[in-house]
């Protein structure tokens, strides 16, 4: 990992501007996300770009550093959330299809929320009326 901007001890400081390499792997480690094949990363700490803990986990690093982080499941993605588990009808789920679209469990599905964003989940039981669906983030509930 390099730094573009640092503090003056050398060390990543709270808005540092940051040129790193990454990856996120499971507890197996397989990549679930990596850009050491392709460039770099470039962000600011402090603006969004990271979690806060992803963050704090940065601060205080010297530049060049390698570092592994063990991230449990809160400090990841979070813990699986039942309330996540939601049965849909059909017509909710044709609603926010195109015509004639076929699923199949596992496929993911994104709808439009009431704010005009999106959200998505994956299909977990289909049958003539209703779908069940897991909103949860995928990785929700591992460490990484």
């Amino acid at each position: 990992m390099t730094t573009v901007s640092q503090a003056a001890s050398g060390t990543i400081a709270q808005g540092a501007h940051l040129t790193l390499h990454y990856r996120l792997a499971t507890e197996e480690g397989e990549d679930i996300v990596s850009t050491f094949a392709d460039n770099p990363a470039t962000l600011q700490l402090g603006t969004g770009h990271l979690a806060p803990f992803l963050e704090q986990c940065l601060l205080g690093l010297p530049e060049g550093a390698h570092q592994v982080f063990h991230l449990t499941p809160e400090q990841a993605f979070g813990v699986r959330n039942p309330e996540l588990l939601r049965r849909l009808s059909r017509q909710t789920l044709a609603q926010n299809s195109t015509l004639g679209e076929e699923y199949a469990i596992g496929d993911l599905v994104e709808f439009a929320a009431p704010s005009g964003g999106q959200f998505a989940g994956v299909l977990c039981e289909i049958d003539e009326e209703t779908a069940l669906f897991d909103f949860n983030h995928p990785l929700a509930g591992q460490p990484v």
